[in-house]
């Protein structure tokens, strides 16, 4: 579903990703870790062409999202993303936020719309906020709106950049609920973040990366209790002594 082949990304002289070879299958649930500026969410922005990069190739489906024909507004109404800033309209409603997209890129029946973003209201556990606004809503909430609003386009593919990091801790578990929901259904799923219960619970493959690079890739039984890489073993035994 996902492919990344000798992709590397530069910021200026900094190598931010270095010749990543990997691949995400499709239904599968890949998590990335690894310690700050590692290029983790540098990486998975590449993959809706949020960060262009130098050289190599990403394909989505079969299609290369690079290409010089490629409509990038497509691409992206294709991949659902969610990101650590919840990035609502304040002005519109939950509900509206979330037919946005399909009315305004699908040319969706308004009528349509708003049946659809119930349904995924409900299926975050907030259709009893449909008429809400963002400031009346939670971190939480706002978040699982985000959720709702990025699979209103049904898109094969999500992706989720650090999704709990700016969120309370008691927040935290009503947005991974989601996500394990999602996981369940067989959604092909990129999650960049540093809940390893998640990561052991839910992920088929752990990816950890450092310095641009993904150092090892793994089970996530095979990644927690005995990790390869010398890198890996330090970033494991720091959390199980957190």
């Amino acid at each position: 579903m996902i492919k990344f082949v000798n992709v590397n990304k530069r910021y200026g002289d900094y190598l931010a990703l270095d010749n990543i070879t990997e691949e995400v299958r499709a239904g599968e649930v890949v998590v990335v870790c690894g310690p700050s500026g590692s290029g983790k969410s540098t990486l998975i922005r590449t993959v809706n062409r949020l960060e262009p990069i130098q050289s190599g190739r990403i394909e989505v489906n079969g299609q290369d999202v690079q290409g010089d024909r490629i409509n990038v507004n497509a691409l992206r109404s294709g991949i659902g993303f969610v990101f650590q800033q919840f990035n609502l309209f304040p002005h519109l409603s939950a509900c509206e936020n979330i037919m946005l997209a399909p009315v305004r890129l699908r040319r969706k029946d308004r009528r349509q719309a708003r049946e659809q973003a119930q349904a995924l209201l409900e299926r975050v556990d907030l259709a009893h906020k449909a008429d809400a606004y963002p400031a009346q809503l939670s971190g939480g909430q706002q978040q699982r709106v985000a959720i709702a609003r990025a699979l209103a386009m049904e898109p094969p593919v999500m992706l989720f950049d650090e999704p709990t990091s700016a969120l309370d801790p008691e927040m935290v578990g009503e947005v991974l609920q989601v996500m394990k929901e999602l996981a369940r259904e067989g959604m092909t799923m990129i999650c960049v973040t540093h809940e390893m219960g998640f990561a052991r619970e839910v992920a088929d493959r752990v990816w950890f990366m450092a310095d641009g690079s993904v150092l090892e890739r793994a089970a996530p039984q095979q990644f927690f209790q005995a990790p390869e890489h010398p890198r890996a073993r330090k970033f494991v035994a720091d959390i199980r002594g957190a």
